[in-house]
C-alpha cells in the first residue's frame, strides 16, 4: 500500500529533523519502503510518499520521529490504480 505522510515539523523547526537524519538515517521499519519526499518552501512541512504492507506497519517508523513530527497519514491510490476501480457507463 501507498501512504501520503504530511509531517508538520514541531514549533515549525527543521533543523533537529535534519540533524537526526543526517545521524541516524530514515530510522525505517523492515517492510516499509521511503519512495520520495518533498518540503514546503517555508520549510514547515515534508510531504512524503511511502510504501509499507498496512497503516499499522508505519507506526515503529512514527514513535521514532513523534517527538518531533507531527504526523497525519492518508492512504493512497495511483491515479490509475483509482480510476480502474470506477466503472465506465
Amino acid at each position: 500500500m501507498l501512504f501520503m505522510v504530511m509531517e508538520r515539523f514541531k514549533g515549525g523547526d527543521p533543523k533537529p529533523i535534519g540533524e537526526r537524519f543526517r545521524r541516524s538515517g530514515r530510522m525505517l521499519p523492515a517492510g516499509v519502503l521511503y519512495q520520495a519526499s518533498w518540503v514546503d518552501a517555508a520549510g514547515a512541512r515534508c510531504f512524503q510518499i511511502m510504501e509499507a504492507p498496512n497503516l499499522e506497519s508505519l507506526n515503529e517508523w512514527i514513535r521514532r520521529w513523534d517527538d518531533l513530527v507531527d504526523f497525519e497519514i492518508v492512504p493512497v491510490l495511483s491515479s490509475g490504480e483509482y480510476w480502474a476501480t470506477i466503472p465506465v457507463d
